[in-house]
């Protein structure tokens, strides 16, 4: 597509350039001559009117006094006692000339040029023109590349988001292009990516709740059933469909049970050993932009070549939010820190604002709390996320607010089974 906008672009810009550079260098060629013409027409009738003036008041007439007068002109002048006067260097045998001829009181005047002066003033004219063209096919070009890489890049961005949203990857990313049609879409997909987000935790929430709330009874019923089979003395039928219901609930526990493990084995947490840098570093790049535009800062700090178990999707997922809540909630420089205690690695993430509310402190993670500003699912989804790895979410200051992540430690024994993932997935 930048290729495609790049060249009708350019095409227009050629064809108008074309259209308006031709005629005016014509025109241009033309004038020249003209002008160089109309010069020997004005300064043959001003030696003729001069030579006239001379011979009728009876002065001496001399080539040194013309050519004083009309410089780098070659001049003729016939007297009407036949005399021949010239002035200025002879031109060359064969040279071209540009000539204009008056005559009058028997006195007759020429003046020539050189034409090749006529021509090189031509060129030069033409070589002016041929050079604003090419300058302004230069500008076009890169004004051409800059609204073609304006217009792009935009795409190319909001295809990822949707991409990221077909992966169940569903961050608002807050991103605006200053293109009304754009920006548009782009808010159309964070809307998205904030009811997808919902979804998928009351859908992950629906699932969990009901196959703990399932099995117990079933447990239960299972229990009782078995009592019955067991212990009392009743006929051979009732036996029988007693251990057939037996069977039938085993059987109902037992699929309640593979829903409990799809609800906790989620993909969200297939988590390895990872090198937490790249995601850090590539999440500071992705949102120093956006920080930067409201005058803001983000640096890192603390120990690096860090690796835990996370799942580098989930953990990319769960800093971004943090960023985010610190861009919507906080204010001045946002410091990421990190370091590694005795069990854990921890990502400190922390601002320079006023901090968590007092009320808001007990309960910053649970579904549906904000500030005022945000949804409410940001924080708690993000502790979902690292709750599934393994990990822990933490408020560990309020006032100015530091969120610390704890991550499982990565020990030498399992970084020798598994291979270490160095970046996002």
């Amino acid at each position: 597509m930048r290729r495609r906008l790049l060249l009708s672009t350019l095409a227009v810009a050629v064809v108008a350039i074309l259209l308006l550079g031709i005629p005016l260098a014509y025109a241009t060629n033309r004038l020249i001559h003209e002008e160089a013409q109309q010069s020997l027409e004005r300064e043959a009738s001003a030696v003729l009117a001069g030579v006239q003036f001379r011979w009728e008041s009876k002065q001496p007439i001399t080539g040194a006094q013309i050519e004083g007068e009309f410089p780098g002109r070659y001049i003729v002048v016939t007297l009407p006692d036949e005399t021949t006067v010239t002035a200025g260097a002879k031109p060359p045998k064969g040279e071209h000339l540009l000539t204009d001829s008056r005559a009058s009181g028997g006195i007759h005047a020429t003046v020539s040029e050189a034409a090749a002066d006529v021509e090189d003033d031509a060129l030069r004219s033409l070589l002016l023109i041929g050079s604003l063209v090419a300058l302004g096919v230069a500008v076009t070009v890169a004004l051409a590349m800059v609204q073609a890489r304006k217009l792009t890049i935009p795409l190319i961005d909001l295809a990822e988001t949707a991409n990221r949203l077909g992966t169940g990857n569903a961050r608002p990313r807050r991103l605006r292009y200053g293109i009304a049609e754009v920006d548009r879409v782009a808010e159309v997909l964070d809307n998205s990516a904030v009811r997808i987000a919902d979804l998928l935790a009351a859908s992950r929430e629906f699932a969990s709740d009901a196959s703990h709330q399932l099995r117990t009874p079933l447990t239960a019923l299972s229990m009782r059933l078995e009592e019955m089979v067991d212990a009392a003395d009743y006929p051979d039928v009732v036996r029988e469909e007693g251990a057939a219901a037996l069977a039938q609930t085993e059987r109902l526990v037992a699929v309640v049970e593979q829903l409990l493990a799809r609800a906790k084995h989620d993909r969200t947490g297939a988590a390895v050993p990872t090198s937490i840098d790249a995601i850090i570093s590539q999440q500071i790049e992705e949102w120093q932009p956006i920080f930067h535009r409201d005058g803001r800062l983000i640096r890192r700090t603390g120990e690096q070549e860090l690796i835990a178990f996370v799942t580098p999707a989930g953990f990319s997922q769960i800093v971004a939010t943090l960023l985010d809540n610190s861009l919507v909630h906080g204010a001045g420089t946002v410091t990421l820190h990190t370091k590694i205690t005795n069990a854990s690695v921890v990502l400190e993430v922390g601002d320079e604002g006023q901090g968590v509310p007092a009320e808001l402190e007990r309960r910053v993670f649970e579904r549906s709390v904000s500030g005022g500003k945000g949804t409410g699912l940001g924080l708690y989804l993000a502790r979902s996320l690292i709750t599934v790895d393994g990990g822990r979410l933490e408020l560990v200051k309020p006032k100015p607010a530091v969120f610390a992540i704890f991550l499982r430690k990565a020990t030498e024994a399992r970084l020798a089974e598994e291979r270490v993932v160095v970046g996002p997935v």
